[in-house]
């Protein structure tokens, strides 16, 4: 059983809306005689659609329920016995189209699985078993090179748990938000592996086995663009306007987002020319993620007399940071960088602060010997 809302384009401005039902592999659609403008053209019209897709959500949950009723032949106060592990999977694949989201649930899963067993009904989830899940993977869960999880990892698996424990509940299978009353673990501050000024520049003297590496890494580095998005970009996705000078446009495949990001001349050069390449070839043709490419990456950074544990992604961190300390408010890094949360982009401001301390702490010492 399956339901999606489908749009339908009725004329220049609105768009109907319907449900589309897929019960063993028969599809129906059922009308909601409701619309949403396609191009908003006011605040009352944003306000109008984003109010007419919450109550579309709430049709769709109240259909999905009908027809479980309709299919398992049982009454809602029956759902208790449905396996809340199942339900946990199909949410997993709902979230398939992201691979770090989808990454997440599925361990989660796992670690569940090794807690519970292949079963554990929906009246069985309390306050006593989300403890239990707790403890297990505090305690006794491991990571594939036999390591207790990190603290990210705990906070990411049981937060999953309880997502989910909401979203049982939101489609009343559940009498109990249990997620409310469940304390989580707290997130863990990642340490951020990042380049100087300095070492940058001791990287563009340095020769690297791969040059479409070396101009890709660079480029994150006067960018902040994510290898993902690098390997994908195109000659399309590259603007030019007298106003707004060089601009990339282009979707991020880690959030999904939809950035607009100016880049400099600089990065711009890393690029190379055009030449005869078309529209739709990649930028950085050529760049591959592989053992080759990170050994070279390895290579080249030790070359250039780094010590560091350099990584493609450090070149992020080192964007980031190098903005905050030329000056740029953490608010406008936070955009540069697509972030969807302020909180995300402070990690890098910490950074910054400790650097003060650093220079603050190599003044030279004043004599106060002769002090009167």
């Amino acid at each position: 059983m399956k339901i999606n809302v489908r749009k339908r384009k009725t004329g220049d401005e609105k768009s109907s809306l319907n449900l589309e039902i897929t019960v063993n592999g028969r599809r129906t659609r059922e009308s909601l005689d409701l619309f949403l403008y396609n191009k908003p053209k006011n605040k009352l019209q944003e306000k109008q659609n984003k109010e007419t897709l919450e109550l579309v959500e709430q049709i769709k949950a109240s259909k999905t329920i009908e027809l479980q009723d309709q299919k398992y032949g049982t009454m809602r106060q029956d759902f208790g016995k449905r396996n809340f592990l199942r339900f946990f999977e199909e949410k997993m694949e709902e979230r398939n189209e992201s691979a770090g989201n989808y990454g997440n649930w599925d361990s989660a899963l796992k670690h569940l699985k090794a807690c519970f067993g292949e079963v554990l009904m929906m009246n069985e989830i309390n306050l006593e078993n989300a403890e239990k899940f707790k403890r297990y993977i505090k305690e006794q869960a491991k990571t594939k090179s036999g390591n207790p999880l990190s603290q990210n990892s705990l906070y990411s698996y049981y937060n999953k748990f309880k997502a989910c424990i909401r979203l049982a509940y939101k489609e009343r299978f559940l009498r109990e938000n249990w997620a409310e009353f469940m304390k989580g673990f707290s997130q863990g501050e990642t340490f951020r592996e990042y380049l100087t000024f300095d070492e940058v520049q001791a990287l563009v003297k340095e020769k690297c086995r791969y040059p479409i590496l070396k101009n890709a890494f660079l480029f994150s580095c006067l960018t902040g663009i994510r290898w993902s998005d690098i390997n994908k970009l195109t000659w399309a996705q590259l603007r030019h306007s007298e106003k707004r000078g060089h601009e990339l446009i282009f979707r991020q495949q880690k959030t999904k987002g939809m950035e607009y990001l100016p880049i400099s001349e600089q990065a711009v050069e890393l690029m190379g020319p055009k030449g005869e390449a078309l529209e739709e070839d990649r930028i950085f043709a050529g760049l591959k993620y592989s053992a080759y490419m990170n050994v070279g990456l390895f290579e080249w950074v030790a070359r250039a007399g780094i010590k560091k544990k350099i990584t493609f992604h450090c070149a992020r961190h080192t964007h980031a940071v190098l903005l905050l300390e030329n000056g740029t408010d953490i608010y406008t890094v936070s955009k540069m960088l697509g972030h969807r949360e302020l909180k995300t982009t402070q990690i890098y401001a910490k950074i910054v602060d400790s650097k003060k301390t650093e220079a603050v702490n190599s003044l030279p010492k004043l004599n106060f010997k002769n002090k009167n």
